[in-house]
């Protein structure tokens, strides 16, 4: 005859303890809107924002177009910077209305034909173009000389085409785009802004959250309980992961329906991905909640020590490799820096297993260095 064993009573202790967290985290969640807030309003706002509200493509750019002498090959010449989408010409009779718009930032470049121009074009000669452009903004500069090259390119072609003739040019330029064909920022900035969401998601929700706890003196009673600093970390990172995971669903299906930006790799390899560096970001939060026990000293903290590095430094926006030296060694003791490669990466070129496995590797190791951060600095107040 078997008898069935009683389980270890200490096991079992402890499970019940673990579910009495885990009930007691659920019912402050639902009772708490802030929490539901941060992981569900938060993401709507951020992606509306730089969904709709920023964008690096530049698009109807305002630009003077100056013809001092009209003509047939004059009218031409301006009409290829009509058919550009990228360009938003404005007819100016004079150079001097068109420096005076540029001043008052009206237009941000000028292309000047002055009164020879048709002369030395049909003679053979050359015709030179006068092309002025605002440079406050470098990149924005760049942008539009491009822009202005490609329209003159554009009627020289068609200018070679309508003389029966070829337009020799010593070397042709064929462009192909990979990853991101379109050229669309949105499908760049979409899948990082998911990085810096997330980064907010984790650490503002457990940081603020178990500061709260120290503020209302609950954080005392639960350490007269026989609750083990273990049951502790798990009774905080488990609802909260949960509430992370919920978030993380929004902001890719926004990403994928309303914002029109592909996912060419596989949605779980993501979500594994994305649930490695929402275990980091939590651990981030659990250890700045062991440091400050007001929520508003707790959130500021937060937000500089995580908030700021993932925008700035984690290749978001801003290029890691145009940095100085120094600042690029900075941006490897960014979580956000690694995350952020494996979204692009799965979002717009697929499973490039070589990018997501380094990376994935190197947020493990941030999981356990902020986890047993956390659970060190637990263990010490609890005991």
């Amino acid at each position: 005859m078997r008898f069935l064993q009683n389980p270890d009573p200490e096991r079992r202790a402890g499970r019940m303890r673990m579910r009495g967290m885990l009930r007691k985290e659920a019912l402050q969640i639902i009772r708490d809107p802030s929490s539901i807030a941060i992981a569900f309003v938060l993401p709507i706002v951020l992606l509306f924002l730089f969904g709709y509200g920023i964008s690096l493509d530049a698009k109807h750019v305002p630009l003077a177009v100056v013809v001092e002498s009209p003509s047939a090959e004059t009218a031409g010449f301006a009409a290829s910077f009509e058919q550009s989408e990228y360009l938003s010409p404005q007819r100016f009779g004079t150079i001097q209305e068109a420096e005076q718009a540029l001043i008052h930032h009206t237009v941000n470049g000028i292309v000047w034909l002055r009164n020879d121009f048709e002369e030395k074009l049909l003679s053979g000669e050359s015709a030179p173009i006068g092309v002025i452009i605002n440079g406050v903004d470098a990149n924005t500069a760049r942008i539009i000389e491009g822009y202005v090259n490609g329209a003159w390119t554009s009627w020289l072609q068609q200018r070679a085409a309508a003389h029966a003739g070829t337009l020799n040019i010593p070397v042709r330029l064929q462009p192909r785009v990979w990853f991101n064909a379109e050229m669309r920022s949105r499908n760049f900035l979409i899948p990082g802004l998911i990085a810096v969401i997330m980064t907010l998601i984790g650490a503002l929700l457990t940081a603020m959250v178990v500061a709260r706890e120290w503020e209302r003196g609950t954080m005392e009673a639960l350490m007269v309980t026989p609750v083990t600093a273990k049951e502790l970390l798990l009774g905080k990172l488990l609802p909260y992961f949960i509430l992370g995971m919920g978030g993380l669903l929004l902001s890719i299906g926004m990403a994928m329906w309303l914002f029109d930006v592909p996912l060419r790799g596989s949605l779980l390899l993501l979500l594994l991905t994305s649930a490695l560096f929402l275990v980091a970001a939590l651990g981030m939060g659990l250890t700045i909640s062991t440091a400050a026990r007001d929520q508003f000293v707790a959130g500021q903290i937060a937000i500089v020590a995580t908030f700021l590095p993932a925008f700035m430094l984690s290749g978001f926006i801003f290029d890691i490799n145009s940095m100085p030296a120094a600042v690029q060694l900075v941006t490897r003791l960014i979580a956000a820096r690694y995350y952020v490669a494996i979204l692009q990466t799965v979002f717009l070129a697929g499973n490039v297993w070589k990018v997501i496995l380094l990376n994935s590797v190197v947020l493990v190791l941030f999981c356990v260095f902020f986890l047993g951060l956390a659970r060190r600095r637990m263990v010490k107040r609890l005991d």
